[in-house]
């Protein structure tokens, strides 16, 4: 029994004897199946081509996968007095990796902004002991390997501790969540591409699906801002390495909405 990978998307399905024949997760609109055709690979495959890379991203410590594997998202450990957090997730689980963590402090939690980042969610949460793992209720239907360590919280907030609290946006999935961060500094807010970095990094942008070039119709967009104006934050962290906004955030964003619903007017 293997716990397959998608080539595509690196999101791990429930183990089974053969590869599964399909990942709804790619062939829903926002995704795309790869035009050599649905494929798979195991842990131990992606381990024996791959590695995951640690390394501090503006101040925070982020873990990839090199090569570039998947969607090429990184994570984030979001570490607070009351506990560390793993924001998003990738596909691996390395030695080097969990041990950075255990040396910080060991990890009280996992919270993933949105479906495509579920990867090998479960094998990161059983790495320490099974924490658990916040994601949105109204995007339960992709999870596609069921676990005892998955919340799924309903609402539009929810405190994992004292300094972090998630928030949900929906757009880009209906339960895509961000992540705020109160710490010493300057707060901030991990949004994976719920809010989208822009190259310029000093912008966000917003889409339904990104790789087929789906934007977000004016409604979702001003709830995201609505979900997110009563939060102070400085930072945003996004989804990849080095695309963040760092200083002067929530007026970055504010004038990206502003920008965004005059374009699409």
């Amino acid at each position: 029994m293997t716990c397959f990978l998608c080539l595509q998307c690196g999101v791990q399905f429930a183990a089974t004897e053969a590869p599964p024949n399909r990942c709804p997760i790619c062939e829903d609109e926002r995704q795309y199946v790869r035009w050599e055709g649905q494929a798979w690979i195991t842990p131990q495959e992606l381990a024996a081509g791959h590695r995951v890379m640690v390394r501090d991203d503006a101040g925070v410590l982020a873990f990839g996968i090199e090569p570039r594997f998947a969607i090429g998202q990184r994570a984030l450990l979001a570490q607070t007095p009351h506990g560390n957090v793993l924001w998003d997730c990738i596909s691996m689980v390395s030695d080097e990796a969990v041990a950075e963590i255990n040396r910080r402090g060991g990890l009280a939690a996992i919270a993933i902004s949105h479906c495509h980042f579920y990867s090998a969610m479960i094998e990161w949460s059983e790495a320490f002991g099974g924490v658990p793992i916040y994601l949105h209720a109204d995007d339960r239907q992709w999870i596609l390997r069921p676990h005892k360590a998955i919340v799924s919280w309903e609402g539009e907030t929810r405190a994992i501790n004292p300094s972090l609290t998630l928030i949900r946006c929906g757009g880009h999935f209906a339960g895509s969540q961000v992540l705020h961060w109160k710490r010493d500094g300057g707060n901030a807010i991990l949004t994976g591409d719920t809010v989208q970095v822009t190259p310029t990094r000093r912008h966000v942008s917003f889409m339904y699906s990104y790789p087929n070039y789906i934007p977000l119709n004016a409604a979702a967009v001003r709830r995201i801002a609505v979900a997110l104006d009563s939060f102070a934050f400085d930072d945003i962290y996004g989804a990849w390495w080095n695309q963040n906004v760092i200083g002067d955030a929530k007026a970055a964003f504010d004038t990206s909405v502003a920008r965004y619903l005059a374009a699409i007017a």
